[in-house]
C-alpha cells in the first residue's frame, strides 16, 4: 500500500470519528432545544420500533408521490448504507477493499437519487422552501462522488491530489450532515425525524389496532393542575418540540391547507418553522418558504420564554385554522400541526379570553344554556313533532339513540332529519331521542380551546347518557359522531357511534329497506367528503357505497376521501370569521363546478351550511339522507 493510500485511510478514519463526534456534539445541542419543553413520559422502548415506523408508518405516506418515493429510497438508502460500511471499514479500521467496493455501489445509489432530488429543485413548485434547501443538492452530490471515489480509487493509484479531492468532498458532505445539522441546517430533520418517529406525542398513531382507523382525539388538559393550553414555546411538551425539528419543509401542508388557498393568513409549514425560531430563539427573516398571506417575512420573532403572541406569530394566525387535519393527513414526518393549534388557542381562551368574532358569544351560551345558539333546548326537536319520534325513558331501553346535535335548531338542516327520521321508521329502527335533555357535545368549545366548558359539558352528557339503555348511538352531524366516539372516552363515555349514511347503507344491504333507483340518477352528482367524517373517523366509502346503491354513478372531486378539501365549517372558523381573499366554501364550489356536478352530496350540517351559503350559481347541495328518503318515495 503506498503512503498516500495510508495517509488516506487515516485521514477518512479521523474524519469519520470527527464527523461522530461532530453529529453527537449537534445532537446534544438540539436535544437541549427540546428538553426545555414540557414534561411527557418517555418510552424507550420505541427506538426499537423506528425501522417500522419509518419504513411503513411514513413511506406510507411519502408513496403518495412516487418520484419523491423513489428518490428518497435511493438517496436516504444509499447514503445511510453507504455510512454504515463506512463506520465498519474505516471507523474499526479494517481498510478491506471489498467493502470499499460495497461504498462505492451504494455511493452510485445515493447520486442516483440526488440527481433525481437536483432535477426537481431546478424548477421548484411553490411549496418548496428555497434558500439552504436549493444548495442540498450539491452538498449531498459532493458527498456522494467522495464515497464514489473512496471506494473506486484503487489503493495503488491513490495521490496526494485525490486524496484530497475525496476528503474535501466528503468533508463538505459530513459538514452538511452534522455541524450544519446542529446549527438548524436542512439536514436538522434526519436526526429529529427518526427520534420524532420514536418519541411520537401520538404513539397510538402506530398501534397495530388502530389500522385503517385515524387516531385524532385531543389530549385532555389536566385542568385541576393547572394546565392551560401553551403560551410560550417551552410550554410544548418536549416530544412536540422535537416534532417540530423533524420538518422537512416540502410544502405538502402549505399546499393541502383551505385556509392559505383563501388568502388567510395561516401556513402550516410556515407555523411549524416559527415554533422551531421560538423554540431556538430567532426570527422569521430567514425562512424561505411562502410567507403567511398578508403578513411579510422579519415581522415576528420569539425566544424560548417569550409569550408566542403577539410576537412569534400573530393570533389570526391561529385562529384562520379549521382543525380539517388536512396537513397533518399530508405530512410525510407525521407531523401534528393541529394538536399545537389546539394547545395554543387553549392558552389564549382560558387565560385571556381572546376569542375573535362570535367566538366568545358561543362560548358564552354554551356555558349557560347548553347550546351554542343559546336556544331553548326544549325546541330542538320541534321539527320532528309530527313525525310521532319517541323520546328515550329509563325504563325502556331502545336500539339506537338519535343524537343530531346543534343542527336540530338549523331550519335548513332540519329537512335532512326529517328525511332520516323517514328512513329509520321505514326500516322499522327501534330509535328514540333525548328530547329536551340533549345538551351540546361541547365539540366547538374544544376546538376554540375552551377546555373547561368542553369537559363540564361532556361530564354533563356522559351523566345523562348514563340514565338510559341503548346500544349504539346514530349522528348526521360527524362532529358529534366524532366527539362521542372518540373525545368522550378520555373522560368515562364509551358509546358505539355510526354516523348516519354508514347506518343508513348498513339498513340498505342488509334488505331491511329496499329504494328504488333515484328518479335523478340522469344528474351528475359529486360526493364532499366531511373532514370530520373522512380524516377524522375514515368513513370514505360507506357513502359512496350507499350512493351505489341508489344507482348515482359518482364524478369524483379532483379532491376526495381522505384527501379531500374542506368547506371551511370546522374547528369555529365561521364564528372567528378571520378575513381572507376568497372564501373556503367557494373553493370548494369551484371544485364541483370542474366536473360538471348537478348536485354535491353532503353529509354533514356544517358543509351544507357552507356550501350553501355560496353565492351565485352553484350546483344544488343536498344531504345523503334526503336522497335516500326520496328514493323510498319513488
Amino acid at each position: 500500500m503506498s503512503a498516500a493510500a495510508s495517509s488516506l485511510n487515516l485521514l477518512i478514519t479521523v474524519l469519520f470519528w470527527l464527523s461522530v463526534a461532530g453529529l453527537a456534539t449537534g445532537m446534544l445541542r438540539r436535544a437541549a432545544l427540546w428538553r426545555a419543553g414540557r414534561e411527557a413520559p418517555v418510552a424507550w422502548l420505541g427506538l426499537l420500533a423506528i425501522p417500522k415506523r419509518y419504513f411503513v408508518d411514513l413511506h406510507h405516506v411519502v408513496a403518495r408521490d412516487p418520484y419523491i418515493a423513489r428518490t428518497h429510497v435511493a438517496t436516504a438508502g444509499g447514503a445511510i448504507a453507504a455510512m454504515a460500511l463506512v463506520a465498519v471499514n474505516y471507523g474499526l479500521m479494517l481498510y478491506a477493499s471489498s467493502l470499499n467496493t460495497a461504498i462505492a455501489l451504494f455511493a452510485l445509489v445515493m447520486l442516483a437519487g440526488v440527481l433525481f432530488v437536483w432535477h426537481r429543485r431546478r424548477t421548484p413548485s411553490a411549496r418548496l422552501s428555497r434558500g439552504a434547501w436549493m444548495r442540498l443538492p450539491w452538498m449531498l452530490a459532493a458527498f456522494a462522488l467522495g464515497l464514489l471515489a473512496l471506494g473506486l480509487i484503487p489503493l495503488q493509484f491513490v495521490s496526494g491530489l485525490s486524496a484530497l479531492v475525496t476528503v474535501v468532498l466528503l468533508g463538505l458532505g459530513a459538514w452538511t450532515l452534522t455541524v450544519g445539522a446542529a446549527r438548524g441546517g436542512p439536514m436538522k430533520h434526519a436526526l429529529a425525524g427518526l427520534l420524532h418517529l420514536a418519541f411520537h406525542p401520538r404513539p397510538e398513531r402506530f398501534n397495530q389496532s388502530h389500522a385503517g382507523t385515524p387516531v385524532t382525539a385531543l389530549k385532555p388538559l389536566k385542568l385541576e393542575q393547572g394546565e392551560l393550553g401553551v403560551g410560550k414555546p417551552v410550554e410544548f411538551r418536549w416530544n412536540q418540540l422535537l416534532s417540530f425539528d423533524a420538518c422537512v419543509q416540502c410544502g405538502k401542508c402549505e399546499a393541502a391547507c383551505p385556509a392559505f388557498a383563501a388568502g388567510q393568513p395561516l401556513n402550516p409549514k410556515k407555523l411549524i418553522q416559527d415554533m422551531v425560531s421560538g423554540m431556538a430563539g430567532g426570527s422569521d427573516a430567514n425562512f424561505a418558504g411562502s410567507p403567511y398571506p398578508g403578513i411579510p417575512l422579519g415581522a415576528h420573532q420569539g425566544r424560548p420564554q417569550d409569550p408566542i403572541f403577539p410576537g412569534l406569530i400573530s393570533p389570526d394566525t391561529l385562529w384562520s385554522c379549521t382543525t380539517c387535519r388536512a396537513c397533518v393527513q399530508e405530512c410525510p414526518m407525521l407531523i401534528e400541526h393541529v394538536d399545537a393549534i389546539v394547545d395554543m388557542r387553549r392558552h389564549q381562551t382560558l387565560q385571556f379570553g381572546a376569542v375573535p368574532g362570535k367566538g366568545s358569544e358561543v362560548l358564552a351560551n354554551l356555558r349557560e344554556t347548553g347550546s351554542a345558539g343559546g336556544f331553548d333546548l326544549g325546541a330542538r326537536y320541534n321539527w320532528a313533532i309530527d313525525l310521532d319520534v319517541t323520546q328515550i325513558s329509563a325504563g325502556r331501553p331502545v336500539d339506537v339513540l338519535l343524537i343530531v346535535g346543534e343542527g336540530g335548531f338549523d331550519m335548513r338542516y332540519q329537512r335532512t332529519l326529517r328525511a332520516l327520521v323517514k328512513v329509520l321508521q321505514a326500516a322499522d329502527v327501534d330509535f328514540a331521542v333525548l328530547g329536551a335533555l340533549e345538551t351540546d357535545t361541547g365539540d366547538v368549545a374544544r376546538r376554540l380551546g375552551d377546555e373547561a366548558t368542553f369537559q363540564n359539558m361532556a361530564q354533563q352528557m356522559i351523566a345523562q347518557l348514563s340514565a338510559f339503555t341503548f346500544k349504539r348511538i346514530v349522528s348526521a352531524d360527524p362532529h358529534v359522531m366524532h366527539c362521542l366516539r372518540n373525545e368522550y372516552p378520555a373522560l368515562g363515555g364509551h358509546y358505539q357511534v355510526l354516523h348516519h349514511a354508514a347506518f343508513m347503507a348498513e339498513l340498505v344491504s342488509t334488505g331491511k329497506i329496499k329504494p328504488r333507483a333515484a328518479a335523478d340518477r340522469d344528474q351528475r352528482f359529486t360526493y364532499h367528503d366531511p373532514c370530520y367524517l373522512g380524516r377524522y373517523n375514515g368513513e370514505i366509502e360507506a357513502p359512496r357505497e350507499l350512493l351505489k346503491l341508489l344507482g348515482l354513478p359518482l364524478h369524483e372531486m379532483e379532491r376526495n376521501g381522505m384527501r379531500g378539501r374542506c368547506c371551511g365549517g370546522g374547528g369555529g372558523a365561521p364564528l372567528t370569521d378571520v378575513p381572507g381573499k376568497q372564501r373556503i366554501p367557494d373553493i370548494r364550489i369551484h371544485d364541483a363546478r370542474a366536473v360538471k356536478a348537478d348536485t354535491v352530496v353532503v353529509a354533514c350540517p356544517n358543509c351544507t351550511a357552507m356550501l350553501e351559503g355560496v353565492v351565485g350559481p352553484r350546483p344544488e347541495v343536498r344531504d345523503i339522507a334526503e336522497l335516500l328518503a326520496a328514493a323510498l318515495e319513488n
